[in-house]
């Protein structure tokens, strides 16, 4: 999908690790959201609370999930499953453009 319709976007950025990673909220109206943003060169850490999906669409990156000693290479149209109450490590050489489906 390319495109979500019919949906209410929060203005502020959700802006996290000094500007390396900026979203923006989507809701939908059944009251589920979604957040869309880019991920700058970097290496950054995410804590999570509930169950994610990080489905990239743009770039690419490595993501070492917690627990995991491998890190595993995304590239844009794939995916990977964050649990709920974990966390994740994940390195960009170039922008990373994403949707994160929660729940």
């Amino acid at each position: 999908m390319a495109q979500f319709d019919n949906v209410s976007i929060i203005k502020l950025a959700n802006v996290y690790f000094d500007g390396r990673c900026v979203s923006h909220t989507i809701q939908f109206a059944d009251g589920s959201r979604k957040t869309v943003g880019v991920i700058l060169p970097s290496s950054l850490t995410f804590n999570t609370g509930a169950p994610e999906v990080m489905e990239g669409v743009g770039g690419s990156c490595r993501v070492r999930l917690k627990g995991q000693s491998d890190w595993i290479n995304y590239a844009a149209g794939q995916s990977f499953d964050v649990p709920a109450n974990s966390s994740f490590e994940i390195a960009c050489d170039e922008p990373y453009h994403y949707v994160c489906h929660f729940g």
